[in-house]
């Protein structure tokens, strides 16, 4: 399935005629198609050779991607929805896509998070949004950003070493690295990624260019995640654009102390509401998973993880309800009395375990599992004391 030649051209023409900064035009695609509106147009732009930079983009290796493609990423259509209304940079979506890379761009969108954040990292910024990437590339999603310096890189870098894919939207054309210094950063993501514009070959990057792109960072993801930003940044408006799609905004917090993380604070604080707080790749899982999944998280403990054997045998054999003394705990570990008194102390102290009149008892927390364990301790799973004569045996 592709689009018809005299659409793909129109589109193409109107890419570089049009741009992303003309609300008229877009809406006029909406309502009359593109061909039509090429047509319209084609007396204004007499420069603009759309098959020259279709050939172009297929001399570099790239091809053009729109709407009726297979390749075509349907989520970006949401742009035209209801919920998005036409602003200076936010004009619906894009007449079509210039790409690079062997990555499939409908398959890569399918599960695809954005990364964004401030170009004047801080290294926690850089290594968080690292971590972040690497952890979501290795449980199978696609990592998408802008390419710029400090978290856009992060992000991409992290993906890369997590082995997974990840997509870099230009404001410029593809031909045109931005910036210069991540030319060889682009072309490792066009190897298992891809390298995305609405712009075509050869057009410059403009600033508002780069708010403009910001909608198509959002649209080809599930979700948003706001790593660092100052006040004022550009990557704020990537989580507006989100929001305006429906789509989950998550920030990773900060030192209050940062500059750097002034902008994602202020989105916590001003938008609690729409706003979620994420710490690792597992609180994104958790955030954009199906309803009612929850994301492993191998790094966590139950409170019992990483007691010694004598412990995890006291907790065991002590009742939640009842109590029962040292005598009958020792009989029950078969361990002898003074080191069932060593191991008690640390267990009161911990708060898994509670001393009463008449002896110990477990307190909640020291009802909770061990990690994939969900029986361990658990009352409900049979109380060791129910029908012991010996609980509450001071002894």
């Amino acid at each position: 399935m592709s689009a018809p030649p005299a659409e793909r051209l129109a589109r193409a023409a109107l890419s570089r005629a049009v741009g992303a900064d003309e609300n008229r035009a877009h809406a006029a695609v909406r309502e009359h198609g593109p061909v039509a509106v090429w047509d319209v147009l084609r007396a204004r732009h007499p420069d603009v050779d759309p098959e020259a930079d279709l050939r172009a983009q297929q001399l570099l290796g790239g091809r053009f991607v729109c709407p009726g493609d297979a390749e075509w990423p349907r989520c970006l259509d949401a742009l035209d929805g209801p919920g998005s209304a036409p602003t200076a940079t936010a004009v619906g979506a894009p007449f079509g896509l210039w790409a690079l890379g062997s990555g499939e761009l409908a398959a890569l969108a399918e599960r695809a998070v954005a990364v964004v954040g401030s170009r004047a990292a801080t290294p926690y910024g850089t290594r968080v949004t690292h971590e972040l990437a690497a952890g979501l590339a290795e449980a199978g999603w696609t990592v998408v950003s802008g390419a710029a310096l400090g978290i856009d890189a992060a992000a991409h870098r992290g993906a890369l070493a997590g082995g997974g894919p990840t997509v870099a939207v230009l404001a410029g054309g593809c031909d045109l690295p931005y910036p210069r210094a991540h030319a060889d950063l682009l072309g490792e993501i066009a190897r298992g990624g891809a390298v995305v514009s609405e712009a075509p070959p050869g057009t410059p990057h403009f600033r508002r260019r780069f708010l403009a792109r910001n909608r198509l960072i959002a649209g080809l993801a599930r979700g948003t995640v706001l790593v660092e930003a100052g006040a004022r940044s550009g990557a704020v408006n990537t989580t507006r654009h989100a929001r305006m799609l429906g789509r989950p905004v998550m920030a990773v917090p900060g030192p209050v102390t940062s500059a750097m993380s002034a902008g994602c604070h202020r989105l916590l604080r001003d938008e609690r509401e729409s706003t979620v707080v994420v710490t690792d790749a597992a609180d994104i899982l958790e955030e954009l998973g199906p309803i009612g999944g929850v994301a492993e998280r191998p790094g966590w403990a139950g409170p019992r993880d990483g007691l010694g054997g004598l412990a995890v045998r006291l907790l065991d054999a002590m009742p939640a309800r009842a109590t029962v003394g040292v005598a009958s705990l020792a009989a029950r570990t078969a361990a002898a009395v003074a080191d069932v008194l060593a191991v008690l102390g640390p267990l009161v102290l911990e708060g898994l375990v509670e001393q009463v009149p008449g002896g110990y008892r477990l307190t909640a927390l020291g009802r909770a599992p061990a990690a994939g364990d969900p029986a361990a301790g658990d009352p409900a799973a049979g109380d060791p004391a129910a029908g012991d004569p010996a609980a509450g045996d001071p002894a």
